[in-house]
């Protein structure tokens, strides 16, 4: 046991110096280890890694505030829980960021369609063949079930969902030709 913390001490001392050899040697005398305490915080394997690598990064940086007398593995295991919980609170920051920045573009999405006239919608849902025109009508303006609509138009309920999904998609096609024409013509 002796020969071991007489070695731990000396990559430590190499650690201390940024000694590259030093530091390969601690990553991998205790990456098992620190890999084990990373991935009960992490979603998968890819993820823990980088969390380990960040650890491993503070403690190098950090290295000459460890105590020499005291054991490595208590500061190691902390380093690790809070890289891991950092890690962790970034991702929700980032997860609200992009939820409030998909609500940005629902809200200017909302705007641009708002300044649609009436009469530029209706041009728009003329411009759709007349099954896929009829079905977007009644499931989308009037509240029809596909059961319902199949029944009316004597088709299968299959049928109304996919003229639906095709209204959908010819729509978005217009729409966007709309837009970048305006946007031409404003140019």
């Amino acid at each position: 046991m002796e020969g071991t913390d007489d070695r731990l001490r000396e990559i430590l001392a190499g650690c201390r110096k940024h000694h590259r050899e030093s530091q390969r040697l601690l990553y991998e005398e205790f990456y098992a280890y620190s890999m084990s305490i990373c991935l009960r915080y992490a979603d998968n394997r890819d993820e823990a890694a980088e969390i380990l690598n960040d650890g491993f990064m503070k403690i190098f940086t950090n290295i000459r505030q460890f105590d020499l007398s005291k054991p490595l593995k208590p500061w190691l295991r902390k380093v690790m829980v809070n890289t891991s919980i950092n890690h962790y609170k970034q991702k929700q920051r980032d997860l609200q960021s992009e939820e409030m920045e998909n609500a940005k573009h629902e809200q200017e999405a909302e705007s641009i369609i708002s300044g649609i006239s009436y009469q530029e919608i209706i041009g728009m849902l003329h411009k759709l063949p007349p099954a896929y025109r009829t079905v977007f009508n009644l499931y989308v303006i009037e509240g029809y079930r596909h059961e319902e609509i199949a029944k009316m138009l004597g088709i299968t309920v299959g049928t109304s969902k996919s003229n639906l999904f095709k209204a959908k998609e010819s729509l978005r096609k217009i729409l966007n030709d709309f837009f970048e024409s305006d946007y031409v013509e404003k140019k």
